[in-house]
C-alpha cells in the first residue's frame, strides 16, 4: 500500500512573546528538534505551527526550555478573553514584569541623583547598591533568555545585546546606567507586548458579536399533563412528541447546539447561528459580517450568519453550522492564518534582523577597541566625566537594539487586515495587502459581479398589445402568463426570470404538461390543450413566421444587452418577451470610486455576447471590454493586462473565474459570505464577503494606506536609530537614553501602526 507524503502539522498558541524577537527566538528553537520540518511562529496571532513526526511534548518541551509556554486555548463560541485594562494591570499579570515593576522603584534614587540632578552633589553607595539591585531583578529574566538563546539555538538575541550592555556598565562602574538600561529595556518589552496583546484581540472581539446563548424551540416530549387523551387517530396518547403543547423556548449555550436544531430570533437580537430561515420574514443587518450598509431582507430559505442582527419581526432558523464552525469562526481562523502570509517588506525585514545583530556586537567592538589602538583614545571614562570607548561601545550595543524595526511592520500589517475583516473584507496574508497597493489595473467579470446574476424580465411584447407604451396591458400580461405555464417546468435561468415576473399576477393557466427541452432552441409543453413553444430567436426564424416589425424590435432590443425570448401558440407567433442580467446598483458608483483614487485601468472581461458586454459597460462606466471569452481566453487577456499595465486585480465570483483570478496579481471573489459561493473564503486572495462591490474602493485606499504606515515606521526606525548613533560616536548619548529612545521608537510604531484598526476610507 502506497504511504501518505503528508506530513502531521501541530499548532499550538504561545503565552510569554513580548517581541518579534521572541518569535524568531522559538521559531529557531523548535526547529532544531529532531523530526521537525518546518516551524513557523506568528508573533502578531502569538501562534506556532509545526510541520514534521515530532512529538506535542518535545515541542511544549523545548518552548518551555527557552523560556515561553503553551496558552489555555477558548472553546470554540467562547467569549474572548479580555487584555487588562491599562499597563499596571498587564504588569502585574505575571512574575516577570512585576520584578520589572519592583526594579523601578529602586532604580529612582539613582536616577535622581546620579543621572537627573548630579550637579547636587549628593552620593551614597545605597545609590549604586540599589541600581544593582535593580539591574539583578529586572535583568535576571533578560539574562536568562539570552543565555538560553545562546546555548540552545546558538544566536545572540536582543536579550543577549542588553546583558552585555549592563555587564560592561558595571564594569566600568556606571551602576545607575547599568540599572536603568534592564529595567528600561524590560518595561519597554512588556509596553509592546501589552500593545501588541491589544491588537491581537482586535479580530477576536469578533467572538463578541455572536451571544452565547440561543433560544432553542423543542417540542414537549412525553408530556405527563396529555399523557391518555385521545389523538386523532382516537387511539391514547401515551411518549413521544405532545400534538397539543407545540414547541417550548429553552435557553441554552450556543456551543451546545446541534445542526437541524431549530431555534428562535427575537426582534432586534443578534443572531447567535449560521442557519437557514424556516418561518418568518425579516430585515437583518449583516453589517457587522459582510459591511453592507442597508439591511436585507431574509424570507424562509434564505442564509443568516451569526453575529448579524435581526429586525422588527421573528424568526424561526434551522441551524446549518455548529458554532465552532460558524462564519465568524472561520473568519477568525482565516484571518490568523493570514498573518503567516508575510508581506514582502515583512520578510525583508526579518531577514535583515538575522544579520543585523551578530554586525552589530562586531561594530561594538570595533567601536570600542580601534580608537585606543589607533588613536590613542581613552578606553575607560575619564576623571573630568568624558566617555571612554569602552562605554560608546557598549552604548551603541544599547542604540542598535532593532525592537523598532522588527515590529514596524507586522503590527501595521495585522492591524489593516483585522480592519478589513470587521468591514467585509478578508485579507489572506500580508503578501496581498502588500500587493493590493500597487495594483494599476483592475478586471472584473460582467455575471455576478458587476451585475446581479438574476435575470429578469425588462419587456414583455404580445401580437394584440395596442398600446406599447403602457403596462401591463391585458394580453402582455397573458402572454407572461402562457410563457410561465411552461417555464415552470425549467430549471433555466431565463425561465426563473419569466416565473419570478409573473408570481404576483392570477394565472388564467394551468401548468404545463409534457414539458420538453428543445436543445438549443428553447422548451415547450402542453397548456390547456394546446401546444406551447418559448424559444430563441433564430429557431422562430426557421419553424414560425411573424412580422418583420417584431423582428426589428427584437433585434435592437438584443443590440441593447437583452435575451429575446419568443412565444408561440399552436404554431402561431404570440409575441416576446426580453430577459436582461440586472446591473448593481452600485458598480457605477464603485467604478467612479476606483477612479478617483488613482485606478484609471479598469477592465469587463465576460464570456457573453459583444453587444450585451458594451451594453453593461456603458451602463457602468467601462470603457475597455473583452466580450465572447472562454475561462481560458479570461486568463490569457489577464496576461496581457498584467504585461500593458503591471500589477492586475481579478474580481470575480470565485469559481467560473478561477483561471483568471490565478492569473491575476491578486485575485478577489465576491459574495464570500454567501451560500452559493462560500469556497470564495477559501480560495480567493482577497474575499469581499458582502454580495457587491462597494467594499472594494474601501480595499483599495487600506491597503495604501497600511503599505505607506510601513514606510513611515521603518523610516522612523531607522532615523531615530542613526541620530543617536551618531550622538553615541560623538560622545554625547548615553546607554540608558538610548533604551528610553528605542522603547519610544518601539512604542511609536506599534501606536502608528495600529492606527490602521480604525482607519476609515475618505471619499
Amino acid at each position: 500500500m502506497k504511504e501518505s507524503s503528508a506530513s502531521p502539522t501541530l499548532s499550538l498558541p504561545i503565552s510569554g512573546m513580548d517581541c518579534a524577537d521572541c518569535a524568531r527566538t522559538i521559531q529557531t528553537g523548535v526547529s532544531r528538534l529532531y523530526g521537525v520540518e518546518s516551524c513557523i511562529v506568528n508573533f502578531t496571532a502569538s501562534k506556532m505551527k509545526i510541520t514534521g513526526p515530532v512529538t506535542q511534548d518535545a515541542v511544549i518541551a523545548r518552548v518551555r526550555e527557552l523560556g515561553y509556554d503553551i496558552a489555555q486555548e477558548a472553546a470554540p463560541g467562547a467569549a474572548p478573553v479580555q487584555p487588562p485594562a491599562n499597563f499596571l494591570r498587564f504588569l502585574l499579570n505575571s512574575h516577570e514584569t512585576r520584578l520589572a515593576l519592583l526594579a523601578g522603584l529602586f532604580i529612582l534614587p539613582g536616577l535622581i541623583f546620579n543621572e537627573f540632578l548630579p550637579m547636587l552633589g549628593v552620593e551614597h553607595w545605597l545609590f549604586d547598591f540599589t541600581s544593582m539591585l535593580a539591574m539583578l531583578l529586572a535583568g535576571f529574566p533578560i539574562a536568562r533568555s539570552g543565555w538560553r538563546a545562546l546555548r540552545i539555538n546558538h544566536t545572540l538575541t536582543i536579550n543577549g545585546l542588553m546583558t552585555i550592555a549592563a555587564v560592561g556598565a558595571v564594569i566600568i562602574g556606571a551602576y545607575s546606567e547599568a540599572g536603568l538600561v534592564m529595567v528600561l529595556f524590560a518595561l519597554g518589552e512588556a509596553l509592546e507586548g501589552y500593545t501588541v496583546e491589544r491588537s491581537r484581540q482586535s479580530i477576536r472581539g469578533l467572538m463578541e458579536l455572536a451571544p452565547a446563548e440561543a433560544t432553542l424551540l423543542r417540542a414537549c416530549m412525553d408530556c405527563q399533563g396529555h399523557r391518555g387523551k385521545a389523538m386523532d387517530d382516537g387511539t391514547p396518547y401515551t411518549s413521544g412528541p405532545c400534538p397539543w403543547c407545540g414547541s417550548h423556548e429553552d435557553t441554552v449555550p450556543v456551543n451546545s447546539l446541534a445542526i437541524g436544531e431549530t431555534v428562535l430570533i427575537k426582534p432586534g437580537s443578534r443572531i447567535p447561528v449560521d442557519g437557514r430561515v424556516l418561518t418568518g420574514t425579516s430585515a437583518v443587518n449583516q453589517a457587522p459580517i459582510t459591511g453592507e450598509s442597508v439591511p436585507v431582507d431574509k424570507t424562509p430559505g434564505d442564509e443568516l450568519f451569526a453575529g448579524s442582527i435581526n429586525g422588527h419581526a421573528s424568526l424561526e432558523v434551522e441551524v446549518t453550522r455548529l458554532a465552532a464552525d460558524n462564519t465568524i469562526n472561520r473568519l477568525i481562523r482565516l484571518v490568523e492564518d493570514a498573518q503567516e502570509q508575510r508581506a514582502p517588506a515583512q520578510r525583508f525585514v526579518d531577514r535583515f534582523a538575522e544579520v543585523y545583530t551578530p554586525l552589530v556586537v562586531v561594530l561594538a567592538a570595533l567601536t570600542a577597541a580601534l580608537p585606543p589602538l589607533f588613536w590613542d583614545a581613552p578606553f575607560w571614562n575619564t576623571a573630568d566625566g568624558g566617555q571612554g570607548w569602552l562605554y560608546r561601545g557598549l552604548a551603541l550595543l544599547v542604540v542598535a537594539c532593532p525592537c523598532a524595526l522588527v515590529i514596524s511592520t507586522p503590527v501595521t500589517i495585522i492591524s489593516a487586515i483585522s480592519n478589513a475583516a470587521r468591514n467585509g473584507v478578508l485579507i489572506k496574508g500580508g503578501v496581498f495587502l502588500e500587493a493590493m497597493a500597487g495594483i494599476r489595473a483592475i478586471a472584473f467579470d460582467k455575471t455576478g459581479t458587476l451585475t446581479a446574476g438574476r435575470p429578469a424580465v425588462v419587456t414583455v411584447r404580445s401580437v394584440n398589445c395596442a398600446s406599447p407604451a403602457v403596462e401591463p396591458c391585458a394580453p402582455c400580461a397573458d402572454l407572461l402568463a402562457l410563457a410561465a405555464a411552461v417555464e415552470q417546468r425549467s430549471e433555466h435561468p431565463l425561465a426563473r426570470a419569466i416565473v419570478s415576473a409573473s408570481q404576483n399576477r392570477p394565472s388564467p393557466y394551468p401548468v404545463a404538461e409534457g414539458v420538453t427541452a428543445l436543445v438549443g432552441a428553447g422548451v415547450s409543453g402542453t397548456v390547456a390543450g394546446r401546444p406551447v413553444l418559448v424559444g430563441s430567436h433564430a429557431y422562430f426564424e426557421q419553424n414560425i413566421p411573424h412580422a418583420i416589425e417584431q423582428c426589428a424590435q427584437i433585434d435592437a432590443a438584443s443590440g441593447l444587452g437583452q435575451t429575446p425570448l419568443l412565444v408561440s401558440a399552436g404554431q402561431e407567433y404570440q409575441g416576446y418577451i426580453t430577459v436582461a442580467d440586472e446591473v448593481r446598483e452600485s458598480s457605477r458608483q464603485v467604478l467612479g470610486e476606483l477612479r478617483a483614487a488613482g485606478m484609471e485601468h479598469l477592465v469587463m472581461l465576460t464570456g457573453d455576447n459583444p453587444a450585451t458586454a458594451r451594453h453593461i459597460a456603458a451602463q457602468v462606466g467601462v470603457t475597455d471590454v473583452r466580450g465572447g471569452l472562454l475561462p481560458e481566453q479570461k486568463a490569457a487577456a489577464v496576461q496581457e493586462l498584467l504585461a500593458r499595465f503591471g500589477p492586475t486585480a481579478m474580481v470575480g465570483d470565485g469559481i467560473n473565474d478561477a483561471p483568471a483570478l490565478a492569473t491575476a496579481t491578486v485575485g478577489i471573489a465576491i459574495g464570500a459570505a454567501g451560500g452559493g459561493t462560500a469556497q470564495a473564503m477559501e480560495t480567493a486572495d482577497i474575499a469581499l464577503m458582502g454580495d457587491d462591490l462597494s467594499r472594494l474602493p474601501f480595499l483599495v485606499r487600506l491597503s495604501r494606506a497600511a503599505m505607506q504606515t510601513v514606510r513611515v515606521n521603518v523610516a522612523l526606525s531607522i532615523g531615530i536609530k542613526f541620530a543617536f548613533l551618531l550622538l553615541v560616536l560623538i560622545g554625547s548619548g548615553s546607554m540608558w537614553l538610548a533604551v528610553l529612545a528605542d522603547v519610544g521608537t518601539s512604542l511609536l510604531v506599534t501606536l502608528n501602526g495600529m492606527r490602521l484598526l480604525r482607519w476609515e476610507a475618505k471619499t
